[in-house]
């Protein structure tokens, strides 16, 4: 014991990866400076008896929709306006996108996890973070909330504005291919869904006990720099619930044509965002003395 706090006392630079540090030094098992949360089930039958999972649901679907609500409409007002620079611009379209990710990851953790985002949920279900059952049922219920979010928008705006200025929908800019599209998708996924895992990986709670609390300010300034980076490519997806629902209001051929791309490319970029982090990230050993 004396040798362990000696190895606190000589700092975190030297035994970087070794002393007990935050939560890690209230509890250790088999040597380990962290708990591993046990692998979820494939099915768990008991959870559809369980409040809890259906109020995550609840959760995950006033989410997505105050998420399309909000950034769908900041994206209505930049293209209301005739020039640019009297608006908040591409800038501010990616600030509300990550800023909303933000606000609502750090409302709903406690609740749902703050998926709000099918490839999010598909990476977190590859990873075993949880069961089959829970992550459809997610599912569902952000596209739901999605399509709900941008009906509101779509009232709010007007069916004429709304369908003039395209709704939001995503699709493959003009000068780009749909390789092109499909690319900026699964590049820009992974990098959400691996600050995702990150952000919220059991190693780093346990070094750092402030973790979990900052964990939706990296998530959110994620979004926000893949939306800086692809909104003039794609428009940036990166979440097919967002994607969906406002193809479906804006229903136009515009949002249909190039919409597999918004369900290909997040998924395939979520998955190997879990890949990377649970063959390459987790396989780093990471025991104390």
């Amino acid at each position: 014991m004396e040798g362990k706090e000696q190895d606190v006392s000589l700092g975190a630079n030297k035994f970087s990866e070794r002393q007990p540090i935050g939560t890690a030094a209230q509890s250790q098992d088999d040597g380990k400076d962290y708990q591993e949360p046990p692998p979820a089930p494939l099915f768990e039958p008991s959870e559809l008896t369980s409040w809890s999972f259906y109020r995550a649901g609840i959760a995950e679907f006033v989410a997505t929709f105050l998420f399309l609500y909000i950034t769908i409409l900041t994206v209505m007002g930049v293209n209301r306006s005739d020039s640019k620079c009297a608006t908040v611009g591409i800038q501010g379209i990616a600030w509300a996108f990550g800023g909303m990710i933000f606000a609502l990851v750090y409302c709903t953790a406690g609740i749902s996890g703050g998926h709000i985002n099918p490839a999010v949920t598909f990476g977190l279900f590859l990873a075993r973070k949880l069961s089959l059952t829970r992550a459809l049922f997610y599912m569902v219920m952000q596209v739901l909330g999605a399509i709900v979010g941008a009906g509101v928008v779509k009232g709010f705006e007007g069916k004429t504005f709304f369908g003039k200025h395209n709704g939001g929908a995503n699709f493959v800019a003009s000068g780009y291919t749909k390789g092109d599209g499909l690319g900026a998708e699964i590049v820009g996924t992974f990098v959400l869904v691996y600050t995702v895992f990150s952000a919220t990986d059991a190693k780093r709670n346990a070094r750092d006990s402030h973790v979990p609390i900052l964990a939706p300010l990296p998530i959110g300034f994620a979004v926000f720099l893949v939306h800086l980076a692809t909104i003039p490519i794609t428009g940036t997806g990166i979440n097919p619930a967002r994607s969906l629902g406002a193809a479906i209001i804006f229903n136009k051929d515009l949002g249909w044509d190039d919409h597999w791309i918004f369900w290909v490319g997040p998924f395939v970029g979520a998955a190997l965002a879990a890949l990377y982090h649970q063959v390459v990230i987790r396989a780093i050993p990471f025991k104390s003395n």
